[in-house]
């Protein structure tokens, strides 16, 4: 198992597009990303040169439904 990538926000918006998500609104800061037939959405902080918590970047990877090691190939 790989360890979870430090990125940015909109480095993780661009790895989930790549998945199949899409932006469906900007709410403040925040960049809500929805998926056709995905039950959850994904609330991704865009915050400028700032990487996301290991924490919260995990919560994301696992509502996405992907493994750390299939997301950490998405970013490369």
């Amino acid at each position: 198992m790989s360890k979870i990538p430090r990125i940015t926000g909109s480095k993780a918006k661009k790895a989930f597009e790549r998945v199949g998500f899409y932006q469906d609104r900007m709410t403040g800061s925040h960049c809500i990303m929805k998926k056709d037939g995905h039950r959850f959405h994904l609330s991704i902080p865009m915050h400028a040169g700032k990487t996301l918590g290991l924490g919260l970047l995990k919560s994301l990877i696992d509502a996405a439904g992907l493994t750390v090691d299939e997301f950490a190939a998405l970013v490369e």
